[in-house]
């Protein structure tokens, strides 16, 4: 039996040593500014609330009590706590997980390089993850310029319709039009989101990266909001984007625990209207928000950068064994 199971990765190994080269490069990058390399646990005992995210749940025992804890599906809830406790801009390249996700862009086990940057705007970041893009991208593309594209513009353009204001009829409508046929009932944000996904996002990034910019305020997060250019309110945030692929996502972080507690307790209502598990709240990122400094940060995935490196379709080429065969 054993001898017809193929034990072999799904990668090759110029793939292998491509993502080699890749973290030493990294690591060099934030060297060169200072930033220091942390690392976080990988198990927690509360996990994210997002209604569209679902968290590995694992059973340990702490001092002999056997308790229901999260695989992270991102560090970023205890890089805030070393944040602030005064550790400075930090970096972390990490394992994380995420339910139930697999495909040709996602596997429930993935690389993520966060990092966070005390007094820098979202502005700041931008150019720092152009000058990234520019030492791991150069071999491939050369020098790259990104440009800045705001959510609302991208769909405009696309779509004739502002996300902003449409009505829940309207987005039905445009779903229509364009063959979208799900009913996904009264959720206005999930029929944005499809439009989104499947008429807007696959056209990003091609003719150079686009940071795209000044989301919908409902898909805030862990983000401030704002007021834009028309005086409509918006996510203070970005992701990049890279031939149709989602690189990274950013924010100007939220540091109101009155606001983000707010934003947890209606994300646990939403989850019990659908039936999902409730998420334990994290009350240690909570109680160190007042703390935290003024930044933006960061998320990038290593796996979907490695993949526009390599100039690779599939995220199976780029990892040493997806989930389905590890």
């Amino acid at each position: 039996m054993s001898e017809s199971v193929n034990y072999q990765p799904t990668c090759d190994l110029k793939a292998l040593k491509a993502r080699a080269k890749m973290y030493a490069q990294l690591r060099q990058f934030f060297a060169e500014r200072d930033v220091l390399e942390v690392e976080t646990p990988v198990l927690s005992q509360a996990g994210v609330t997002d209604v569209h995210l679902a968290s590995v749940q694992a059973q340990r025992h702490v001092q002999g009590k056997k308790l229901t804890h999260y695989l992270q599906t991102s560090p970023e809830f205890a890089m805030k706590r070393l944040l602030a406790s005064g550790s400075g801009a930090i970096y972390q390249i990490c394992k994380v997980f995420r339910d139930d996700e697999h495909g040709r862009k996602h596997n429930s086990e993935f690389t993520m390089l966060e990092w966070y940057r005390p007094e820098f705007s979202l502005k700041d970041l931008m150019l720092e993850v152009t000058d990234l893009l520019n030492v791991v991208l150069v071999e491939r593309f050369g020098e790259v310029r990104p440009s800045i594209y705001s959510y609302k513009h991208a769909f405009m353009d696309r779509l004739d319709l502002n996300p902003l204001q449409a009505t829940l009829k309207e987005l039905k409508d445009a779903c229509r039009r364009v063959g979208l046929n799900l009913d996904l009932g009264d959720d206005r944000l999930g029929y944005i989101d499809l439009l989104f996904s499947h008429m807007v996002e696959p056209s990003l990034g091609f003719d150079t990266p686009v940071f795209l910019t000044d989301f919908p305020p409902e898909m805030a997060s862990l983000a401030k909001t704002r007021i834009d250019e028309d005086g409509e309110l918006v996510a203070a945030r970005f992701e990049l984007y890279i031939e149709g692929l989602e690189l990274a996502n950013a924010y100007d972080e939220l540091i109101d625990a009155d606001v983000l507690r707010g934003r947890f307790e209606a994300d646990n209502a939403e989850r019990k209207k659908l039936g999902l598990h409730v998420m334990p709240i994290d009350e240690y990122l909570l109680a160190a928000l007042p703390n935290m400094p003024e930044c933006s940060g960061i998320a990038l995935g290593i796996d979907r950068l490695l993949m526009v490196v390599t100039n690779q379709m599939k995220l199976e080429k780029v990892v040493s064994f997806t989930a389905d065969v590890s």
